[in-house]
């Protein structure tokens, strides 16, 4: 028997509409809200807004997440911690993102970022602004409809891990560690310098003699220059204190005024094996004392 055409086109309507299935939400409109809660975390920070860093990340007592300098950061306290600490030592923040993909399936994403960490320190004539270049990585969940931070981890995205200071606030643009490298060296390094560990704030002297060598107000420290060729200044440091070593590395100003690069231990207590530049920070040095030339 045949069925009327009518009869046969509302019979297809039908069973197409039981057969249909609703589209599922495209990842990118996923990746928007993704992308929103890394860039909301950034800015908190920016803002040193502790209540809403606290809000997108997780508290969970086992997760793992890595700074710079060798910092491990296991749960949340010690890391909630070392954000205060760091949020009272700095007059203010600054971390532009200069880039940031993301990536996500289904309840689990990731991303990599590029910005810059711009410390701003003390206030009026004296304030130092330091420019740490970083990059990072991190996994987020989604829990209950919102993106959560889980884990990351940042690092220097070059090599030295070196810094861009502007000592005055309305000085022209610094120079880079890299610039001008072939200049003339200024082979004595003797003198009074002012060290600041741009990451936890320290300042101690040095006291110098031509050749780089001297000790400092940091646990009964001493430095050593090993090699000195086209500013470029390279070294040991001990810590007898608290019984520490390690090596430096620096890149001193074409007017020999100040100095910066990176420290790292080699020698903890009686551990030894620690990698070559991974546990340490970063310097910046400025004379006290007059030029040697200008003596």
């Amino acid at each position: 028997m045949r069925v009327p055409v009518l009869i046969r086109l509302i019979m297809y309507m039908v069973i197409g509409g039981l057969c249909w299935v609703p589209a599922a939400k495209s990842s990118a409109a996923d990746n928007t809200e993704l992308e929103t809660t890394v860039r909301a975390l950034v800015r908190a920070n920016a803002e040193k807004d502790l209540p809403a860093m606290s809000k997108l990340m997780a508290h969970d007592a086992d997760i793992i997440s890595y700074s710079i300098g060798g910092r491990k950061y296991v749960g949340w306290p010690n890391l909630e911690r070392d954000i205060k600490e760091e949020f009272e030592k700095v007059a203010a923040l600054d971390l532009p993102i200069s880039e940031l993909k993301v990536w996500s399936k289904g309840d689990i994403g990731w991303y990599t970022m590029e910005l810059d960490y711009v410390r701003v320190l003390g206030q009026g004539p004296g304030q130092e602004r330091a420019v740490l270049p970083l990059r990072e990585t991190g996994v987020l969940e989604r829990r209950n409809g919102q993106w959560i931070l889980l884990s990351w981890h940042e690092s220097f995205r070059n090599a030295g891990g070196a810094i861009a200071v502007d000592i005055q606030p309305n000085a022209a643009a610094p120079r880079t560690v890299a610039s001008s490298i072939s200049q003339p060296a200024v082979l004595d390094l003797s003198g009074e310098w002012d060290i600041l560990e741009v990451e936890d704030d320290k300042r101690y002297k040095a006291t110098l003699d031509k050749a780089g060598n001297g000790p400092y107000t940091q646990h009964g420290g001493r430095f050593m220059t090993s090699k000195f060729s086209d500013r470029r200044w390279q070294g040991s440091w001990q810590q007898p204190g608290n019984d520490r070593e390690g090596e430096f590395e620096l890149l001193l100003s074409e007017d020999g005024t100040q100095a910066k690069g990176v420290w790292w231990y080699s020698r903890v207590g009686t551990q030894k094996n620690i990698p070559p530049r991974e546990h340490g920070g970063t310097y910046l040095w400025k004379r006290l004392t007059p030029l040697p030339s200008a003596r």
